[in-house]
């Protein structure tokens, strides 16, 4: 006979190892932060490629790094010629697409930074993923796009 506790702690293994695999086949390719003009801006932006090799399509609720106290993903529109952001709270992504973070686009806002960046810098980022699972990636400080 299978008690209700074994089954919790099956359960809880399952999702374990469902969060692991989504933590392994999502990757942000070519990951850059843009240098801020000043060392002492408090704030960039960072871009790159997120893909999903999972099997299974995957959400991105969040962000976070240790070289910033702030990190959220918002996207630029322009509406009737003038320029928007908004801050974006769920990113949905299928299983074996591509989402592009790109200046003028989607990106991540990297704000209250922990100290001056230096180009060549490796700043860390875990994206957190619906369910609880996460993706961890770095991102390389550039002048300008690669």
């Amino acid at each position: 006979m299978i008690t209700k506790p074994f089954v919790g702690v099956l359960l809880l293994l399952c999702a374990s190892a469902a969060a692991a695999a989504e933590s392994r086949c999502v990757t942000v390719e070519q990951g850059w932060v843009r240098l801020p003009p000043s060392p002492a801006m408090p704030m960039t932006a960072g871009y790159g490629t997120i893909v999903n090799r999972c099997a299974a399509p995957v959400t991105v609720v969040g962000a976070g790094s240790r070289a910033f106290g702030d990190v959220s993903l918002h996207e630029t529109t322009v509406v009737d010629g003038v320029s928007r952001m908004r801050e974006v709270e769920r990113l949905p992504i299928a299983a074996g697409a591509r989402t592009e973070l790109k200046p003028g686009g989607l990106h991540l806002m990297l704000m209250e930074g922990e100290g001056a960046l230096k180009e060549g810098q490796v700043v860390p980022l875990q994206l957190q993923l619906e369910g609880g699972g996460t993706a961890s990636a770095t991102l390389t400080v550039r002048k300008a796009t690669p």
